[in-house]
This record gives structure tokens, C-alpha cells and sequence, in this order.
């Protein structure tokens, strides 16, 4: 229903920002990293999630696409509802999420406050079979990706990883085109790669 919202932050809170829009404040819950990016009274942007219960209607704003992407993939895995998801963000950018999947890191998703590891091993799991099966060219048959050891398998790994995040390959060719990948680790291919792509 709602694509984003553009108004001035009015209030701020633990996992909650207030955008007023034309008078009317939309309270939305977020990522500790959204709260970091807005400045009570200053104008602010934030791409929405609406989440419609029998007993609530729920509203999630994040500072990026590519955050609020990685939510509602989070909100497909099995056992994984949006308070888990916003959780995990907080703890997490999108990046690093999409590397704890491609490395199989079920200790930064456990760093998340109420995330524990059948949790952890579950979305690992469920987002390496998503990636196997939509970009098979990125996994071997095991379904396990190489290790980082030389530039061609850190393309392979970053392509892997922003597949994870659901970007098709020719967007993943395209925002890695000119990324140093000799100098720059692998965490920073990525970054760079999503901010490329939510411009």
C-alpha cells in the first residue's frame, strides 16, 4: 500500500521512528541502522513493509532498499516473523546478512538478540536453497561456495551473496563492473555492489 514515506522525523524511539507526513505521524519500526541514519526534525526518507494481522496493522520503515529487501526475505523463511527480522537487521546490514548465508555464519545471525541457532541454520539454509535453485551457476553441486582465496572466486562469492538478496545476474554483473576486487575485501564488494544498486 505504501511504496515509502517522506515527511520530518518527529519522534524516535527504541526500534521506532514517527514520520510526520502532511500533519500525520506514521509510526514505523526499524533497524537500529535506519534509527542511526535520521535526525529528529529533519526531513527523512523511509521505504515501507506493511504487515496486516487479524489484530494489527503493522508498519516497518527502513532507511534503504536494500534493507527492507532483505526483510521481507527474511519474513519467507519458515518460523521467521518480522520482530526475528527486525532483529537480525539490527544486528546486521544487508551485506553482512547475505555473507552469513553464502559463508554459512550461523554466529552473526545468533548475535541477534532472541535469534537462536535452529533459527539461524533454518534461514541459512532456506536462503543458500533459494540461491541454488534461481542462480545455479553461482553454487557447485554441494550447494557450498569455494573459499575467498583469489579474485575469481571473491566475484563468485560477492555474486553469490547479492543473489542471496534476490538481484537477478545481470544487476549483479552491472553493480560489480569496475568494484577493485584484487584490494577490497569482500564485506566492502558487496556494500559497494548494494549501494550501486539502490541508487
Amino acid at each position: 500500500m505504501f511504496y515509502y514515506l517522506n515527511g520530518v522525523v518527529a519522534e524516535m524511539e527504541a526500534n521506532l521512528a514517527v514520520i510526520d507526513c502532511g500533519g500525520v505521524g506514521y509510526a514505523c519500526a526499524t533497524t537500529n541502522y535506519t534509527l542511526s541514519q535520521l535526525k529528529k526534525g529533519e526531513r527523512a526518507k523511509l521505504y515501507t513493509y506493511m504487515n496486516v494481522r487479524e489484530d494489527a496493522v503493522e508498519l516497518f520503515g527502513f532507511a534503504t532498499q536494500s534493507e527492507l529487501h532483505s526483510f521481507k526475505l527474511l519474513l519467507g523463511v519458515s518460523g521467521v516473523g518480522p520482530k526475528a527480522a527486525l532483529s537480525i537487521l539490527s544486528a546486521n546490514t544487508p551485506a553482512n546478512l547475505a555473507m552469513a548465508v553464502v559463508m554459512g555464519d550461523e554466529k552473526a545471525l545468533t548475535a541477534a538478540p532472541g535469534i537462536g541457532k535452529k533459527i539461524a541454520q533454518r534461514i541459512i539454509l532456506e536462503l543458500k536453497d533459494k540461491l541454488a535453485k534461481e542462480q545455479p551457476s553461482f553454487s557447485g553441486d554441494t550447494g557450498i561456495m569455494p573459499s575467498i582465496a583469489v579474485p575469481d572466486d571473491k566475484v563468485r562469492e560477492a555474486s553469490a551473496a547479492l543473489a542471496v538478496l534476490g538481484y537477478s545476474a545481470s544487476e549483479v554483473a552491472a553493480a560489480l563492473k569496475g568494484i577493485d576486487m584484487d584490494a577490497l575485501p569482500l564485506e566492502e564488494i558487496i556494500r559497494q555492489a548494494l549501494k550501486r544498486m539502490v541508487k
